[in-house]
């Protein structure tokens, strides 16, 4: 369905809550399209496989995680590539459900600049994935790692990734029926996650332990 139409936060979360997301049009900056694929990618919490080279890569450090350092920040450099779906309409409401808790940013700095990093929707006890960039090595992957580990230790029980990648498959990504996502979807947002519950100084090694740990 295409439309053009103010996004309000309201409609965003009641949306998310059916299952449904929006996409912008790189060709109109005013036009919506609402989203409810037959097939829906999610990343199972307790299946996240970090590669051997990831890991080495995350203990050889030199890089910090912080989160909703700077959340527009984030969605503009998600946004800033030949094509893309985010387009103003997107970002001016994805920034007011950030100042309302709704939304959140996980990014990979180093050196002072932020290098890769993804942004997203918490609604109960489920995280909504919208885009992630990364501008050095695996530092999107990191920020997905730091993130998983965050869902875990609040109690989430739903990843959505919305659509499925190559790179979103290689960390363990999958599709899933629509009628069996809702289910997930329902007992989800049934229920409280807490985003905020890692402990931020927690060593490296603790972080991909928790995110990898099998249920």
């Amino acid at each position: 369905m295409t439309e053009a139409i103010d996004l309000s936060a309201e409609l965003l979360l009641s949306a998310y809550a059916a299952g449904i997301f929006p996409m912008g049009s790189d060709s109109d900056p005013d036009t919506l399209y609402w989203v409810d694929p037959p097939m829906r990618g999610i990343l199972p919490l307790d299946g996240l496989h970090v590669s051997r080279s990831l890991r080495k890569r995350i203990k050889r450090g030199g890089f910090e995680v912080k989160v909703n350092e700077d959340f527009t920040g984030t969605m503009r450099d998600c946004a800033d590539r030949s094509e893309t779906w985010i387009n103003d309409v997107i970002l001016d409401a994805y920034t007011d459900l950030h100042r309302r808790g709704f939304a959140h940013s996980v990014e990979t700095w180093t050196n002072g600049e932020r290098v890769g990093g993804l942004y997203g929707v918490s609604l109960g006890a489920g995280f909504f994935g919208e885009s992630m960039f990364s501008r050095a090595t695996d530092a999107s992957k990191i920020a997905l790692v730091w993130l998983v580990a965050r869902l875990r230790v609040g109690g989430y029980r739903l990843l959505d990734t919305q659509f499925t990648t190559d790179h979103l498959d290689s960390l363990g990504a999958l599709e899933i029926p629509r009628k069996d996502y809702k289910v997930m979807l329902d007992g989800a947002i049934s229920t409280v996650g807490k985003f905020h519950d890692l402990d931020e100084t927690a060593p490296v090694e603790k972080i991909i332990n928790l995110a990898t740990a099998k249920s």
